[in-house]
């Protein structure tokens, strides 16, 4: 086997290998004769078929086989003589030009992977967010879990924050209907946020039979863009009002939440502890973004095209997977590679950022790292102990946790060379206040 090697771009390489047609050749001869004793022809007894009959009816096939293994044997073996490391899939061209009659020679077209080339982690500015679990968070959180309990019942006064509203209404634009204008016996929970704050508005202060009439003006981005940015008017019925009933904070309460004890102290004390498990994820999924987003922007090395490629298209089937679970028509779909390109670059070059500093600082995940992480997650179940010992049964179960132990031992490197502020906030600010409704 002959092999020349050209360089054809930053990361792009052509092989070009020469097998003798020789070798080929004994090789189909080698697999016709084994096929030959076990092979049925009729008329003859296995064993007993003639060699040309076999090499007429089985020939093609063989020699098919043997040049495509013949191939990939070649290029694995011209990758190791040479040390390359083969990025993607190579694309395997026959030659044309300059070809021998006694050779079978063809080119194989690949990408290497880059130097993975890492700029000064200490020009990374990070903001670590400073916060505690206080008694009014977990007063809200509770507020929030008595809402979710809370009965109805007719409200005697005009609407309010917190009601829900039945409703009818049509809207026009110019004396005219528009699609979604329109309903009847239509729920809304004011303060919820599902509709425009002028359509809220209006309908705060109405009492049960009212009807009255408004205008209203869609935003220019609004997502219906024959409306955005147009004038309405609606006339609306509010048909029925309810309020919320919330239930008693009291020991029944607290055992509809799992509380055996029945204790509203207990309660708290539950409600603390998962807010404080609830906030230390969420810190760390800020530093883990920062981290990752100022290694990004220090990687300034070449992507091979080839795994870009392969992330997009991933990134494009599951997606549309996802749609399809969602119930959406898989004709209906108008996703492309190219829609993923941006986020497959990221991802790619931060795949081999952490790579190289896996290798080359030892931030592998270790064993205790990883059976401490799946002992946390294994707490929000009812029996911690067999689900720990679930994840351990097989080892691709923990595949998961190995990941998250090596994402934060990078981000711990990264936290040990950034430039980090220490920023106070509070837990609802940092959790955002749509976890609050």
């Amino acid at each position: 086997m002959a092999t020349t090697l050209e360089t054809t771009g930053q990361l792009e390489r052509r092989l070009n290998v020469a097998v003798p047609l020789g070798e080929i050749d004994g090789e189909v001869r080698k697999r016709l004769s084994r096929l030959a004793k076990t092979v049925k022809v009729a008329g003859f007894r296995p064993g007993h078929v003639p060699m040309k009959l076999v090499a007429q009816q089985y020939g093609p096939q063989v020699r098919s086989d043997v040049i495509s293994d013949a191939v990939q044997k070649s290029f694995s073996d011209a990758v190791r003589e040479q040390n390359l490391r083969v990025a993607g899939y190579p694309r395997i061209e026959p030659r044309q030009d300059g070809a021998s009659a006694d050779a079978l020679e063809f080119s194989a077209v690949f990408e290497v992977y880059p130097d993975v080339a890492l700029g000064d982690p200490a020009q990374i500015a990070i903001d670590r967010p400073q916060v505690e679990v206080t008694a009014a968070d977990v007063d809200r959180t509770i507020e929030v879990l008595r809402k979710q309990r809370a009965t109805w019942r007719a409200a005697a006064r005009p609407a309010a924050q917190g009601d829900r509203a039945i409703v009818d209404f049509t809207g026009t634009i110019d004396g005219a209907e528009f699609p979604g204008g329109q309903a009847k016996d239509f729920p809304i929970l004011l303060g919820e946020g599902r509709m425009l704050p002028e359509f809220e508005a209006a309908l705060a202060g109405m009492s049960a039979g009212e009807s009255k009439t408004f205008t209203l003006t869609f935003p220019a981005d609004y997502h219906g863009k024959e409306v955005a940015g147009k004038a309405a008017q609606f006339a609306l019925t509010l048909k029925d009002l309810t309020e919320p009933v919330l239930p008693v904070l009291d020991d029944e309460f607290a055992r509809a939440f799992g509380v055996r004890s029945g204790r509203v102290e207990d309660l708290r004390a539950e409600v603390e502890a998962n807010l404080r498990l609830e906030l230390k994820r969420k810190v760390e999924g800020v530093l883990k973004d920062q981290a990752f987003g100022g290694l990004r922007s220090l990687a300034n090395f070449p992507l091979p095209k080839s795994l870009i490629d392969i992330e997009a298209r991933g990134m494009m089937e599951r997606m549309a997977r996802d749609l399809v679970q969602q119930g959406m028509k898989a004709e209906d779909l108008k996703l492309g590679p190219e829609m993923f390109r941006a986020q497959a670059e990221n991802r790619v070059a931060l795949g081999l950022v952490v790579g190289e500093l896996v290798r080359v600082h030892g931030l592998a995940a270790q064993p205790e790292q990883v059976k401490a992480m799946v002992a946390e997650s294994a707490q929000t179940y009812e029996q911690p102990e067999a689900v720990v010992r679930w994840h351990y049964e097989k080892p691709e179960r923990l595949a998961e946790f190995e990941a998250l132990a090596v994402e934060r031992n990078v981000v711990d490197w990264v936290l040990a060379r950034a430039r980090v502020v220490d920023k106070p906030t509070t837990f609802e600010a940092l959790m955002g206040p749509a976890r609050g409704r």
